[in-house]
């Protein structure tokens, strides 16, 4: 007999078997909240999807009007609110000419149509990715992902994936201390890499603008424009992956808005619709998307264009819009910065942070000289951060942990004062902790 109800419920990533913690039965604003009443503040946005708060009134409005209207029809079939969010997502698209969309039901969908998109027009099959980075979990998906995530899905992945290791200056891959240097070296070791596997093969080179849960890297200027070069230079096509970092996060609607970098297709998920509704997407230059008009475009979802996730997606934008959110991550990494840099100096634990907008990494550490991982990334024994995660939980905070690495990612809508109590609580959980960090 199962223990409890949570035990029919497989956690992702996690093991089974665990105490279940805390019930969340209701959320407003930049708050979750137990079954029993107690709140949490959600310094994480979920797993960084919840970009506009919890039940904005704009989002659950649209919804609910399209309930009553079309819950369904066939993505082959027009309906109003695809056209119209198609129209609107299309226009703020950051190329200076026009562009289409190809919706997917998340990230991980997102990203493998990309690159099926990719391969069938350049006639190639290989596909670069770094080795750190999270693409999703499905078979495809996972084959794009570097990180340790990819490992439990290699015995069925398909081939023609190649992963090359991009900057991560706190951890040089390429033995530098110098952040300039590691930008050259690290390009010209993808320029090695694709002489390596012939240019005539490489179809894509995907990557996040700004690297997600393996790492939280904000990558040195000239590194993207870089790869922007190297990709033009071989006729492969350049796919930003924004599930995480797309729709305000960064300080822009699109974080290559906000790297300055134009690829040729881009990816998103999650902030969309500010995670209230699964959806996904394929956003493409109008270069890429013209070459169907002659013939079928071969990929499709039933839930393509789902019209309630597309009334959840109109909304998201008017929220955005109506509240300036698209930017406020602007001031709020003013916020962070200050507040983190000051939590670093009176806490050994914290050996690393780094971050942009409203998307922060603390990398916690054993030793600031010899900078050991508090554990080792990808692997051990995961106990005491599990531990640290749930004395969070408990004095009020969810924070996503990845091995080492915290991530400090609050809703678009939080307040200075929230964030500044919830960092507080977050410094002071963290001293507790310290010790064992040692």
């Amino acid at each position: 007999m199962k223990p409890d109800v949570s035990a029919s419920f497989m956690t992702p990533w996690s093991r089974q078997g665990t105490p279940p913690g805390p019930v969340f039965s209701s959320a407003s604003g930049v708050h979750l909240r137990t079954s029993d009443g107690q709140r949490c503040l959600d310094l994480s946005s979920g797993l960084m999807c919840a970009n506009l708060g919890h039940g904005h009134p704009t989002v659950i409005r649209a919804i609910r009007q399209q309930l009553d209207a079309l819950c369904f029809v066939s993505p082959t079939l027009q309906n109003d609110s695809r056209m119209e969010f198609s129209r609107r997502l299309c226009a703020r698209a950051p190329w200076p000419g026009d562009a289409r969309v190809h919706f997917t039901t998340g990230g991980g969908e997102a990203n493998d149509d990309a690159v099926k998109i990719a391969r069938l027009i350049t006639g190639r099959q290989k596909i670069l990715c770094a080795y750190r980075s999270y693409h999703g979990t499905s078979t495809g998906a996972a084959a794009l992902t570097g990180g340790s995530r990819r490992w439990a899905s290699e015995q069925s992945a398909p081939g023609g994936v190649v992963h090359f290791f991009a900057p991560y200056p706190y951890r040089s891959p390429f033995h530098t201390p110098d952040r300039t240097e590691e930008v050259h070296r690290a390009l010209d070791h993808i320029e090695r890499i694709v002489q390596q596997e012939n240019p005539d093969n490489i179809a894509a080179i995907l990557i996040e603008p700004v690297l997600g849960s393996d790492g939280l890297v904000v990558y040195e200027e000239g590194y993207l424009s870089g790869l922007r070069t190297i990709a033009s230079k071989y006729g492969a096509l350049l796919i930003h992956d924004e599930v995480m970092c797309g729709f305000g996060r960064i300080g822009e609607m699109f974080a290559s808005q906000r790297v300055g970098v134009e690829p040729d297709m881009i990816t998103f998920a999650k902030g969309v619709t500010g995670g209230y509704i699964p959806l996904g997407g394929v956003l493409m230059r109008e270069e890429i998307a013209r070459i169907f008009d002659g013939v079928p475009f071969p990929y499709g979802h039933t839930y393509s264009g789902h019209p309630v996730c597309m009334a959840a997606g109109l909304g998201a934008l008017q929220a955005y819009d109506d509240d300036g959110l698209f930017v406020r991550a602007r001031e709020i990494e003013k916020w962070l910065g200050s507040d983190l840099a000051e939590i670093q100096r009176n806490i050994p634990a914290i050996g690393d942070i780094r971050g942009i907008g409203a998307f922060f990494g603390i990398e916690l550490v054993r030793d600031r000289e010899t900078r050991e991982p508090v554990v080792p990334w990808q692997s051990g024994d995961q106990t005491l951060m599990s531990d640290f995660q749930a004395a969070l939980l408990s004095r009020g905070i969810w924070v996503y942990i990845k091995f080492n690495l915290c991530v400090i990612a609050p809703p678009l809508t939080v307040s200075q004062k929230d964030l500044q109590d919830g960092l507080q609580i977050f410094a002071d959980v963290l001293a507790e902790f310290n010790i064992r960090m040692r």
